[in-house]
């Protein structure tokens, strides 16, 4: 396969929508095109291939990928020799479709075929026309893939895909398909090697991350699997997202509670609050099941900053299914949530239920549940300050810092924090990938600020990475799919589709 257009390179830029899944798809796909010769385009407009990775969880999803094509297509028009490829959930759902809507795209491929990507793109050239392949399961886990990180402080690593749960609202299970589990040991492998690149933080993904080893029949794997983290030299944080109340079992609290280097943060989907409407959906837990699992890791872990989902306005909801879904969150005192009107997906059983809600009535309460989040996030917050914390120095997470001489990055619970730098600038101040120590001054709803000298400066590999511009690279690391049966023993480690 040749990547020479006209004695130079071919350059390709990947535009992601979607979930913490979809993006580290993209770190797949641009590991993919750079190991088949292409490089990242330094000015995206004027790329030779636009990759599309897609997400079809919300109503505008579609608008807004058609509408994006159609934007490129007089510069296709203008470059005959540029390609733009479509993937992801969308390109699963609608398939064929793509190619009838907008005929100047040269690829569809979908959430199982994403290696497939370089080869589909040369046969495309070659035979010019459109080639869509999408298959229905999983071709390769996409360990095996090789890819390009974008942090060089923190790293997805995948432990699963797919989903075995059937809510009403949802349409990931039909995209991504049945629950597949990686072994204990390719995933450890995959930590160990981005540790070794310098990475200080890893987040476990899944799209039901706490239902891990379901495939091979150790509903405690997930825990196991957590507690061998913290055997990871060098593996300072661990995250992961999004586990499902019906799975998330005590076990999973106390390797949480008693693994240093695990994160007191969780992000746990309520979606709604009342029992009739959990039901609807399908959900398997009621109210007090969720504010029993919140009381228990508060029992553990005092110091947990709890985030969630909630989705306002699905079909049938009433008025007092509103109200307790306000009640669970003034119980739960969430440090922030992600909140969706509920919008309709074709081949969801939702979309065709009867009681579809006016817009209006969605749109009030959830004006309503936005100022009580507020309002408890904001509490949450200023019980803060005067606090110690351990920030992570992050890039982007701050976007007036060149107007108010801040940086910023994330503390251990996950909260955004704006510090000032005091006497560590020039050369001396801090990187991204860095840590700093300090005390919060100030707090909003949605982040806390220390506008005090920092109390202490750690310069780190991370930020060595950083200030050298090398991100991790990573062929694929893969011990092959699970079999049947009981593994061996471990040894002694904003929008979502994940709901």
């Amino acid at each position: 396969m040749t990547t020479e257009t006209q004695g130079s390179t071919r350059t390709y830029d990947v535009r992601t929508y979607g979930c913490q899944m979809n993006v580290h798809d993209s770190e797949r796909i641009s590991g993919l095109m750079e190991d088949a010769g292409y490089v990242r385009a330094v000015d995206a407009d004027a790329a030779d291939i636009v990759v599309f990775n897609t997400c079809a969880v919300r109503e505008n999803a579609d608008n807004r990928l058609y509408g994006n094509l159609g934007r490129l297509r007089p510069t296709k028009l203008a470059n005959p020799g540029m390609q733009i490829a479509v993937g992801g959930c969308l390109a699963q759902k609608d398939q064929g479709d793509i190619v009838k809507k907008a005929p100047w795209v040269d690829v569809v491929f979908g959430t199982h075929n994403i290696g497939s990507l370089p080869a589909l793109l040369e046969r495309a050239r070659h035979n010019e026309e459109a080639q869509v392949e999408l298959l229905e399961s999983l071709e390769v886990f996409p360990s095996t893939l090789p890819t390009k990180r974008e942090s060089t402080y923190a790293g997805w690593v995948s432990i699963s895909v797919g989903c075995n749960n059937t809510c009403t609202f949802c349409i990931v299970p039909s995209l991504r398909g049945k629950e597949k589990d990686r072994r204990p040991g390719d995933i450890l492998s995959e930590v160990r090697a981005l540790v070794a690149e310098g990475v200080l933080e890893v987040t476990l993904l899944g799209q039901n991350v706490n239902s891990y080893g379901v495939e091979f029949g150790d509903r405690l794997a997930f825990g196991k699997l957590l507690r061998a983290t913290g055997e990871i030299e060098g593996l300072e944080r661990v995250r992961f997202t999004s586990p499902h109340p019906k799975d998330f079992t005590d076990d999973v609290i106390a390797a949480m509670a008693e693994t240093p280097n695990v994160c007191h943060s969780l992000h746990m989907p309520l979606q709604s609050g009342s029992d009739r409407v959990l039901k609807a959906m399908r959900r398997s837990y009621r109210q007090e099941k969720y504010l029993g699992i919140i009381e228990k890791v508060r029992a553990a872990m005092p110091d947990a900053a709890i985030t969630t989902d909630i989705i306002i306005g699905f079909p049938g909801e009433t008025d007092e299914d509103f109200e307790q879904t306000l009640e669970v969150v003034r119980q739960a005192r969430f440090s922030s949530a992600f909140t969706f009107q509920y919008s309709k997906r074709p081949g969801t059983p939702a979309a065709t239920m009867e009681d579809q809600l006016p817009k209006v009535v969605v749109q009030e309460r959830y004006e309503r549940l936005i100022a009580e989040l507020e309002d408890i996030s904001w509490s949450e917050n200023k019980k803060r300050v005067g606090e110690k914390v351990e920030v992570l120095v992050a890039v982007g997470e701050g976007r007036k810092d060149a107007h108010t001489g801040r940086m910023s990055g994330r503390a251990r619970d996950g909260r955004l924090v704006h510090f000032a730098t005091g006497d560590l600038t020039g050369p001396s101040a801090p990187r991204p990938g860095d840590i700093v120590e300090t005390v919060v001054t100030y707090a909003a709803p949605h982040h806390l600020n220390a506008d005090g000298a920092p109390l202490s400066h750690r310069r780190t590999r991370a930020g060595d990475a950083h200030e050298a511009g090398r991100t991790p690279k990573l062929k694929g690391v893969s011990l092959g799919l699970p079999t049947l049966g009981v593994p061996a023993p471990l040894p002694a480690a904003t929008e979502g589709c994940a709901l």
